[in-house]
């Protein structure tokens, strides 16, 4: 069935790193007639074909440096105009409550997507996570777990585990992610736009997203 389109609508899709956001992102684009629009993207995007944009970007990005709030704001503000009157979900954006402030002064939010996936429940199914480096074939413990433990299915080779799949790095993670977005939930909670999806797996969460935004079509 071709997507259902929603009437014009401006949206934010919000969640923690391993909270299944990009997957909930395509089924939100896949089910209704909705523009993605991923900061990081649209931003790689500009640095690889070395628009205007792009090189200012670069001249951070290759010091390993974070691209400033601003230069970002006029990257995803570009975009956004160049697809006109048309739906969106912004995806990375914003993460700051001075972007959010510069995103209300040229469009009006209509709401903002926050899924709340406990972060035990993250922490446990990224520290799970094994790859074999040469591949980068991926296991996970609990539902593709190698045929014989700490060995690849292919080569017998060792598994590994990225410094970022650890335990403790991932719980740095969410920690600075919650630290980062609570002013940006606050901002919009105090708009009353905000709308929290519960759920420890990506299948619960979905189908509360898709009736949601099935309302908001029949609205």
């Amino acid at each position: 069935m071709p997507p259902r389109p929603l009437s014009l609508i401006k949206a934010i899709i919000m969640g923690p790193p391993g909270s299944g956001k990009g997957t909930v992102s395509s089924r939100i684009v896949k089910k209704f007639s909705l523009n993605h629009i991923s900061s990081g993207d649209i931003l790689r995007h500009h640095i690889s074909g070395n628009t205007e944009l792009g090189l200012e970007a670069k001249k951070f990005t290759s010091s390993g440096l974070l691209v400033p709030d601003n230069l970002v704001t006029k990257v995803v503000l570009a975009e956004l105009k160049s697809i006109g009157e048309k739906s969106w979900l912004l995806d990375g954006y914003p993460r700051t409550v001075s972007q959010a402030e510069e995103l209300d002064r040229n469009y009006n939010v209509d709401m903002v997507l926050n899924l709340d996936v406990p972060f035990e429940t993250i922490t446990d199914r990224i520290s799970k996570r094994w790859i074999h480096p040469g591949s980068g074939r991926t296991y996970n413990l609990d539902f593709n777990a190698p045929n014989i433990e700490g060995k690849d299915d292919i080569t017998g080779e060792d598994l590994v585990q990225r410094e970022d799949d650890k335990p403790e790095s991932v719980q740095n993670r969410l920690e600075l992610y919650s630290n980062m977005t609570k002013p940006l939930l606050d901002y919009y909670s105090d708009q009353d736009k905000v709308i929290s999806f519960s759920g420890t797996e990506t299948n619960v969460i979905w189908p509360l997203v898709q009736k949601y935004l099935e309302e908001k079509t029949e609205a």
